[in-house]
C-alpha cells in the first residue's frame, strides 16, 4: 500500500484569489444554476473563469467531443489556472477519453472536481496520470447545495489537515478494518467502463459507490456484471454513498451484502457522498482507513500540498 500511496500526485492547495477554470465535459446545463454556482465558488474566495464554448449544446452533450476535450486540455495546460471544476455531469465524459492529452495533464497536476458522470475522468486521471482527484459538487449543484457541502468543499481544497468522514446516519453492512487508496464514484458510470481500456483497477482499494434513480434490481445487475468481470477482485473495503431515488435503502444494503458475501471486507453505508443535497467532497487516489468500529473513513494525509 505504501508504494501506491507514494505514487499518487497531490495537486497544490488553493489559496484566496486562486483561479478555478470551469469546463463542461459532459451534458449541457441550466445557465441560471451555473451562474448561481459560480457565485458560490467566488464566495469561497476564488476567481471562477470559463470560455463561452461551454454553453454549446449538441443534443444531450455540451458541444462536440473534440470541443469538450479541448476545454479540459487547455485548462490543464494554462499556468494561470490552479483548479478545474465541472459545470455538470449528465452524460458524455467517456466520449472524450480518446481526445484527452494525458501527457499534458500529468505534467500539470491540478485540483479536478466533479461527480456523477465525471467519475469517468476522476478515475482515468488517477489511473493514467497518478493524479489525486476530487469527488465533489459540480458548479450547477453548488447553486442549491447545503451549507455543509460548500464548507466541506472549501475545507478539502484549502486545508492542510487530513479529512475524516463520520456519517450522521452511518450503517455498518459488514464490520471490519481496512486501508487502501480510495477509488470509485458513480456505479452506473463505472459499470460502463467495464471492457474498455479505461476500466480502473480497484485491487487493494477502498471502493466508493453511489447512484441516482436506479431501481434495486438494476443496482444488483450492475454489481453482478462488475463482479463477474473481476472488477471487485482484491478490493480492501466498500463505502456506500447516497443512493437517491433508488428505492428502500435497506433493500440496497441487503443486496450489496449478498453480492459481496464471499469477500471478507468491511462495508459501511450512509456516507453523504453523491446525489443528495449534502455531497461531501473527498479525494480519490489517496490512502485512507475504513474503520466500521468507529464508523469513520479517515484519510492518512491532506489531499493537497503546499
Amino acid at each position: 500500500m505504501e508504494t501506491q500511496e507514494k505514487k499518487s500526485v497531490k495537486p497544490t492547495r488553493l489559496k484566496p484569489g486562486d483561479t478555478v477554470g470551469i469546463v463542461a465535459p459532459a451534458g449541457p446545463f441550466d445557465p441560471e444554476k451555473f451562474m448561481k454556482g459560480r457565485v458560490v465558488l467566488e464566495s469561497m474566495g476564488f476567481r471562477a473563469v470559463f470560455d463561452e464554448t461551454i454553453f454549446q449544446k449538441r443534443g444531450f452533450l455540451a458541444g462536440t467531443d473534440v470541443q469538450r476535450a479541448d476545454q479540459v486540455n487547455r485548462l490543464f495546460a494554462d499556468s494561470t489556472i490552479q483548479a478545474v471544476a465541472c459545470a455538470r455531469g449528465g452524460y458524455g465524459s467517456m466520449r472524450i477519453l480518446s481526445f484527452l492529452d494525458f501527457a499534458t495533464i500529468q505534467k500539470n497536476p491540478k485540483i479536478f472536481v466533479g461527480f456523477s458522470d465525471i467519475s469517468v475522468l476522476l478515475s482515468v486521471f488517477h489511473d493514467r496520470c497518478d493524479l489525486v482527484t476530487f469527488h465533489g459538487p459540480v458548479v450547477t449543484t453548488l447553486a442549491d447545495a447545503a451549507q455543509e457541502t460548500i464548507a466541506a468543499m472549501q475545507w478539502a481544497l484549502t486545508s492542510d489537515t487530513p479529512l475524516e468522514l463520520v456519517p450522521e446516519n452511518g450503517m455498518v453492512v459488514r464490520p471490519g478494518l481496512a486501508s487502501g487508496l480510495v477509488a470509485g464514484g458513480n456505479l452506473t458510470t463505472l459499470c460502463h467502463l467495464v471492457g474498455t481500456p479505461y476500466a480502473p483497477s480497484f485491487k487493494g482499494k477502498i471502493l466508493l459507490l453511489e447512484d441516482l434513480g436506479e431501481a434495486p434490481y438494476r443496482i444488483d445487475r450492475m454489481l453482478t456484471q462488475m463482479k463477474l468481470a473481476g472488477c471487485f477482485n482484491g478490493i480492501a473495503g466498500l463505502v456506500l454513498g447516497s443512493f437517491e431515488d433508488c428505492g428502500p435503502l435497506s433493500e440496497i444494503y441487503v443486496l450489496v451484502g449478498d453480492i459481496f458475501e464471499d469477500m471478507n471486507i468491511p462495508i459501511m453505508a450512509g456516507f453523504e457522498i453523491g446525489h443528495g443535497r449534502r455531497n461531501i467532497m473527498i479525494p480519490l487516489g489517496l490512502g485512507a482507513t475504513l474503520d466500521t468500529g468507529k464508523e469513520r473513513l479517515l484519510f492518512h494525509e491532506p489531499a493537497v500540498r503546499k
